[in-house]
């Protein structure tokens, strides 16, 4: 199981402190040779320049590679294409495109309006240069009208030059083999990497998946309820759970695992040396 692909997902810090834990999260996370660590993207302004800063500094100062986030939201060609320029001199190799999320209050949604049309602007600019991975959501995307309609906007992402994709978080494994076998049906091959999302904190946890439309079974919600405030708890039954759901969709074919971190290095660690990396 060690050479099974691993991967990382952080935020761009706002604070130096925030920095300085983030630098002592990849050194903890790096003796499990990742893949990539890749960063989130900010749609404006200085939380966009903290992505790049991120970024750049993962990729120049260690002996790991960055994939950097580019989003539609607020983009423009010549900003993108800028921001590519950058990206490539750095010596960066994988991008991360996604539509993603207006932020609360944003006007003007950009010269992009989905994630197949930025795919398609990198690979006509830049060639074959960078490894594009996309979004895949096995729950459905929460704006998709219909599962099928879902599936036909993740393959027109692949069509227009996706290399592989990295899913929502979920808690359902059936739910990320059913949509590997639709994939398969409908001639989608790309690797299709399921991100797993560590259980540490309930109420933080709730807040998010109501927000990205990931479903927490109501079995789960109230298991995790039953802990109240007890974090350690929580942490502890988080590890065995989604332990023992890496190890089902790693026998069951998943070429890999992505991890969404929140910038903390214990809850991914523990997990996988429990599984065996």
């Amino acid at each position: 199981m060690k050479a099974t692909p691993v991967s990382f997902e952080f935020f761009p810090p706002k604070t130096e402190k925030g920095r300085d834990k983030l630098r002592q999260t990849i050194r903890s996370l790096g003796i499990f040779n990742p893949d990539f660590f890749s960063v989130t993207f900010g749609a404006s302004g200085s939380t966009r320049d903290r992505t790049l800063e991120t970024v750049l500094e993962i990729q120049q100062q260690s002996t790991f590679d960055a994939a950097p986030h580019l989003s539609c939201i607020s983009s423009t060609r010549v900003d993108t294409l800028e921001l590519l320029q950058l990206y490539q001199d750095a010596g960066i190799k994988r991008i991360f495109a996604l539509r993603g999320d207006q932020p609360s209050g944003m006007v003007g949604t950009g010269e992009f309006h989905h994630a197949s049309e930025l795919v398609a602007f990198i690979r006509e600019q830049t060639g074959e240069h960078f490894h594009i991975e996309v979004a895949a959501y096995p729950e459905m995307h929460p704006e998709s009208k219909s599962t099928a309609k879902d599936l036909d906007n993740f393959k027109r992402k692949v069509s227009t030059g996706a290399n592989s994709a990295i899913t929502q978080y979920f808690y359902n494994a059936d739910a990320y083999l059913d949509f590997v076998d639709r994939c398969d049906s409908a001639g989608i091959e790309i690797p299709i990497f399921p991100g797993i999302m560590p259980i540490t904190n309930y109420e933080r946890l709730a807040r998010f998946s109501a927000i990205c439309g990931a479903e927490l079974p109501r079995w789960l919600h109230n298991r995790l309820q039953d802990f109240g405030d007890n974090i350690d708890s929580i942490r502890a039954f988080g590890v065995d759970f989604i332990s023992r759901l890496c190890e089902s969709l790693l026998e069951q074919g998943a070429p890999g695992i992505h991890f969404y971190t929140l910038n903390q290095a214990q809850a991914s660690t523990e997990i996988l040396k429990k599984i065996g990396f």
